[in-house]
């Protein structure tokens, strides 16, 4: 589900913070094409919830809801001229917007 990319910088990213977190990734409503991805750090953990580790310190939280929307899917980093950040390749969607922002 991560690459080594995403494991790195989510490593760097919970160094920073003060308290023990993980990363939690789930899908909402919204968007232009209907759905949008959620990755951000976490502390509560709730019934149904599904935890995947990588590496020594990452952990991944993925509510039941989310779960079959983000089966299969990969998470990377891109760090480039043209774009940084988080990057979802989910061979679950169906399609996308024109910024991408969000999926079908």
């Amino acid at each position: 589900m991560l690459t080594q990319a995403a494991i790195t910088k989510i490593s760097q990213l919970l160094a920073n913070e003060e308290q023990e977190l993980f990363l939690r990734v789930a899908v909402q409503p919204g968007g232009c094409a209907g759905l949008r991805y959620e990755l951000y750090f976490d502390d509560q953990h709730f019934d149904g919830d599904m935890e995947m580790s990588f590496g020594e310190d990452v952990m991944v939280v993925v509510d039941e809801k989310s779960a079959p929307y983000l089966s299969g899917a990969t998470i990377d980093f891109a760090d480039t001229i043209s774009k940084q950040g988080f990057v979802i390749d989910n061979p679950n969607a169906q399609g996308s917007c024109a910024c991408g922002d969000s999926f079908n």
